[in-house]
């Protein structure tokens, strides 16, 4: 009988361990949004991360991309979630002027880009073009 309530209080102790962690997880968010932004002032990889950073800790965010070289910033996220407005404020407030230049749908943005938001083409940081070095 004893070894049977310590088998009880055991389960029930894991059962609310996994329950006070899954309250701590954070859902990945779906992307239905794709923005992209015209940003200036990024000059290299560091500004790159702190965009990339900045927008990964939105609520909402589940994809980012940042492409130093045409001042283009790229994030797929949830509209229920948060706004493309609230996005570039985001980035603004990271140092960053930034605007709106179009929300499309993800599968718009697989169209035009060849791949998914927040995989780059090339899938190791290289554009796709061939031109990086190996």
């Amino acid at each position: 009988m004893r070894s049977k309530l310590i088998n009880i209080c055991l389960v029930l102790a894991v059962v609310i361990i996994l329950l006070v962690f899954g309250l701590y997880v954070r859902i990945g968010a779906t992307a239905d949004a794709v923005v992209v932004m015209k940003t200036s002032g990024m000059g290299c990889a560091s500004c790159t991360a702190r965009v990339s950073k900045a927008l990964q800790s939105e609520k909402g965010v589940a994809a980012t991309e940042v492409d130093l070289q045409r001042g283009v910033v790229v994030a797929g996220y949830d509209s229920k979630q948060v706004s493309a407005e609230k996005l570039v404020r985001t980035v603004t407030e990271a140092g960053f002027a930034s605007n709106v230049q179009s929300v499309i749908t993800p599968e718009q943005f697989r169209k035009v880009s060849g791949h998914n938001v927040g995989r780059l083409a090339g899938g190791d940081g290289c554009c796709g073009r061939g031109c990086c070095a190996k």
